[in-house]
C-alpha cells in the first residue's frame, strides 16, 4: 500500500500530480480515518500499464513472469467435455502441460499460480463466470497474457463481439471440434 506521495516518488512526479491522478479518478485509492489517500500496490501497476509507463522497479515482482506457453488450462464444468478435450489435446500437443479446472473460483487460483500461456473458457460456470475471468485475464499483467480460446453453448448473437471487445482472441460454438483447439494453439504459437 503506498501515501500520494511515495506513488508521486514511484512515478517521478510531484506529489501534487500524484493528488490530481487521484481526485480525477485516474487511480483508485481509499481514505485512512485521517483522510490520508491509499494506493493498493494491484492498483498502481494496472495504473502504470494502461499509461504505458516505465514500471518502477519496486513493483517488477507483481507483474511477475510472461505466461507459460507449454502449458494449457481447460476451465470448463462439464466434467466429460474437460476431460475429453484435456485428453485430446495432451496427445495431439505434444510437449503441452494440460490442467483442468471445474469452476470459476478454483481457475482464478490456478490462473494467477500457475499463469499458463493459453486458456480454453467456458462460459457458464459456477463461482465466478467466463466474462468476468476473461476480462480479468486480459487486463491484469499478473496473470501473463495468456491467449484465451471461448467456448459456450450461450445463444446470444452480440456474445462474440462483446468477448472480442474483452480480448478472447478465439471464439468457438458448443459442440466444438477437438481439432479447431490443436489448430488454434498451433496458429498461435506461430504469432
Amino acid at each position: 500500500m503506498f501515501s500520494a506521495l511515495e506513488v508521486a516518488n514511484l512515478c517521478g512526479v510531484v506529489n501534487q500530480t500524484a493528488i490530481n491522478w487521484i481526485k480525477n479518478g485516474y487511480l483508485k485509492t481509499f481514505n485512512t480515518p485521517g483522510g490520508q489517500y491509499r494506493v493498493y500496490r494491484d492498483d498502481l501497476v494496472s495504473f502504470i500499464l494502461e499509461r504505458g509507463m516505465r514500471m518502477p522497479e519496486v513493483l517488477q515482482d507483481v507483474i511477475g513472469p510472461e505466461a507459460n506457453w507449454k502449458s494449457l488450462i481447460v476451465i470448463d464444468d462439464d466434467v466429460a467435455l474437460n476431460n475429453a478435450i484435456k485428453n485430446y489435446l495432451e496427445k495431439n500437443l505434444q510437449g503441452m502441460s494440460v490442467l483442468q479446472s471445474f469452476d470459476g473460483f478454483d481457475a482464478g487460483a490456478q490462473l494467477a499460480d500457475r499463469k499458463p500461456g493459453f486458456v480454453i473458457l467456458d462460459l457458464a460456470l459456477p463461482g465466478v463466470n467466463g466474462q468476468e475471468i476473461c476480462r480479468r485475464i486480459k487486463t491484469d499483467a499478473t496473470f501473463g497474457k495468456p491467449y484465451v480460446i471461448v467456448i459456450t453453448a450461450l445463444e446470444d448473437p452480440g456474445l462474440e463481439e462483446e468477448l472480442a471487445q474483452m480480448g478472447a482472441d478465439r471464439f468457438f460454438k458448443k459442440p466444438v471440434s477437438l481439432p479447431d483447439f490443436v489448430e488454434a494453439v498451433n496458429q498461435a504459437l506461430e504469432l
